[in-house]
């Protein structure tokens, strides 16, 4: 059974502690938008669909209470707050996405003279919730044809007494911990599983925060699924002796042209996996797909604080008075991704915009 990162019921809602993984497993209890923005910033809830969920939800169980004298009032609440917890973390965009669609609706509502103050109240949660459910079953179909993908390459490529379970790479977490459930480039991962198709994964630690280390790891191990840890640095050499089929990570926001703003280190993994004939997939729900930035240059690279890598926990690792630049993505060129996975299909990058144009109906 996946972990369960989030647990709400309209008025409640808690998250999994996943600073404290994998000694400890607590759950916080969000109370409304101020816990909300809180536990994003301080990276107690990740991975960019998660970001979006807790935070739609944290305004839900705020304004679930309140009484609203008329629409105007709770569409301003409701402006107001989601623009403030897109602050929280920038570079994700599904936070930003979720936010201009909940404000669009919460406009329509007021317009509509049918509606009342309540009706609004009652639709507006209905929408977040909707999110719960609508994530699980996207990141299934993203796990689906992302294993498709992968099987097929290595039926062209391979011989057919070579063509059995393969290895793969991830990057990050981008599972249960990150999601509503089941996962992305997880969710991939585990439909490998499902089909009897995964002889091995791998993951990397992804420092400094060690989300990989802590997180994927743990998700890994307590799915009893075949895996191995590898330090950031090993890459070039896994890739190079471990026959591994594929790379196959998650994003956090992906440009028009394919460009892609993951977690740090994972450019200089698709390099790597260039260099050595691996295909290297991203793996991302719509929601992830920026169309209104043209290319990576554009997308906003949050700085985390020097002291993520100065210290492991209370315990000083580096150099005191040492400078330290401490990017939490960096930004992978469309060139060095094989396909884009998504919850309708693989795309090449080349082809992104104008089948996401078409699949939106823009």
């Amino acid at each position: 059974m996946s972990l369960q990162s989030i647990k709400y019921q309209r008025g409640s809602l808690e998250i999994l502690d996943q600073l404290l993984l994998p000694v400890v497993s607590k759950y916080l209890t969000v109370r409304g938008v101020e816990d909300g923005w809180k536990v994003i910033n301080k990276m107690q809830v990740r991975g960019a669909p998660a970001i979006a969920i807790v935070g739609c939800l944290s305004l839900a169980v705020e304004i679930y209470p309140e009484e609203f004298g008329n629409k105007k009032s709770l569409r301003q609440e409701i402006e107001g707050k989601l623009n403030y917890l897109v602050s929280a973390r920038p570079t994700a965009v599904n936070m930003k996405i979720s936010a201009d669609e909940l404000i669009t609706l919460a406009n329509e509502l007021t317009k509509d003279d049918n509606v009342t103050v309540e009706d609004m109240k009652q639709r507006f949660l209905n929408a977040t919730e909707a999110m719960l459910e609508k994530d699980i079953a996207d990141n299934r179909a993203i796990g689906a044809n992302g294993a498709k993908a992968i099987l097929e390459h290595v039926a062209e490529t391979a011989s057919a007494a070579a063509a059995g379970p393969v290895r793969v790479l991830t990057h990050c977490n981008t599972g249960s911990l990150a999601t509503a459930g089941y996962g992305t480039a997880l969710g991939v991962v585990r439909h490998l599983s499902e089909l009897g198709k995964l002889e091995h994964v791998y993951c990397t630690e992804t420092r400094p925060y060690n989300q990989g280390a802590r997180l994927t790891a743990y998700e890994l191990v307590h799915e009893k699924l075949p895996a191995t840890l590898v330090l950031d640095s090993m890459v070039a050499a896994l890739l190079r002796v471990k026959n591994v089929a594929a790379v196959v990570v998650g994003a956090d926001r992906v440009a028009a042209n394919g460009d892609t703003a993951n977690k740090i280190g994972t450019y200089q993994i698709a390099v790597v996996a260039k260099h050595h004939g691996v295909p290297f997939y991203v793996a991302a729900p719509l929601t992830s797909i920026d169309l209104q930035i043209p290319s990576g240059d554009h997308i906003i690279i949050e700085v985390r604080p020097d002291r993520e890598m100065t210290h492991v926990g209370e315990h000083r690792i580096a150099a005191p008075g040492i400078n330290c630049w401490n990017p939490a993505f960096d930004v992978t060129p469309a060139s060095l991704v094989t396909g884009i996975i998504t919850e309708h299909g693989v795309f090449k990058p080349s082809a992104l915009k104008a089948e996401i144009t078409k699949l939106l109906n823009l």
